[in-house]
């Protein structure tokens, strides 16, 4: 058997003997290309002082290439039981560096397992990837448990988090990321690096985490204001926003927004002063 650079074997040969096929509707699609899966590893920093958690690890590709870089440890939740095997002789071989937790990353906390320093590092499923990075952006105490997120999405999603006031990407997304951490697409992966090939390309997102919120804000008011406000982004503030308050126009206007505006007008200092207005009422 041909071994690959780590001791282990290729990723194909471990998804021949698992029988691993990747699932529709677990939003799997698998990344078999080690020397990627490193260049992933490595955009997340020095993995040697700290513990890594990953997301949805399928046969292991990034999990191997995490450890070989380096990792102190790896926490890997998986829901599919059929790779629990393959994963199994990944702790095996890197001396019980890896702990796997089966189950549902939405209904799991892995904290008791995990030490800080702590980098969440993920291929993350399709189905789940946006649920898991609000979350992990939006902890009632900041800073959070993690250093910075190194995550895998849609290149659609991607841009989502980096885009700044006035395109069609700016979103919720992009106020809540950018709002606690520095969020930059550091890669894009074709649909050709994985197994089976999504319809779409996929990109890289490094998120660095701010040791505090660039504009103060109570989180719990700006997810709500973002989340009316572009749920219903073509209609002005004063028609999307109705229901925040009684005297919403005021202020609106005391945030320096005008009533006619539309979300992806307003830049993220404004929308942090408008929670914060709100909260007040």
């Amino acid at each position: 058997m041909t071994l690959s650079l780590d001791g282990l074997p290729p990723l194909r040969e471990v998804i021949n003997t698992f029988e691993l096929r990747a699932k529709k509707s677990l939003g799997q699609n698998f990344l078999l290309d080690l020397n990627l899966t490193g260049k992933i590893a490595r955009q997340a920093g020095n993995l040697s002082a700290c513990d890594i958690l990953e997301v949805g690890p399928g046969p292991g590709g990034l999990t191997r290439a995490l450890l070989f870089e380096g990792a102190r440890k790896v926490v890997a939740i998986e829901q599919d039981e059929r790779c629990l095997p393959a994963l199994a002789e990944v702790s095996d071989h890197y001396d019980g560096k890896l702990t796997v937790i089966q189950g549902d990353a939405l209904q799991i906390d892995p904290w008791e397992h995990l030490t800080a320093p702590v980098r969440i590092v993920s291929n993350l499923p399709y189905n789940v990837g946006t649920e898991l990075l609000t979350r992990w952006l939006s902890p009632a105490e900041w800073p959070p448990f993690w250093q910075s997120l190194t995550l895998m999405f849609q290149k659609e999603v991607a841009q989502r988090i980096v885009a700044k006031p006035g395109s069609k990407a700016y979103g919720r997304l992009s106020v809540l990321a950018q709002w606690r951490s520095d969020p930059k697409i550091v890669m894009e992966i074709p649909p050709s690096a994985f197994t089976p090939a999504p319809k779409v390309t996929s990109a890289v997102v490094h998120l660095e985490r701010l040791e505090q919120p660039r504009f103060p804000a109570d989180a719990v008011w700006l997810s709500r204001t973002v989340a009316k406000g572009f749920g219903q982004r073509r209609k002005m503030l004063r028609a999307s926003l109705k229901g925040l308050a009684p005297d919403l126009e005021d202020r609106l206007i005391a945030a320096g927004i005008k009533p006619t505006q539309r979300a992806e007008e307003i830049g993220l200092e404004q929308f942090c002063a408008l929670s914060q207005l709100l909260k007040s009422q």
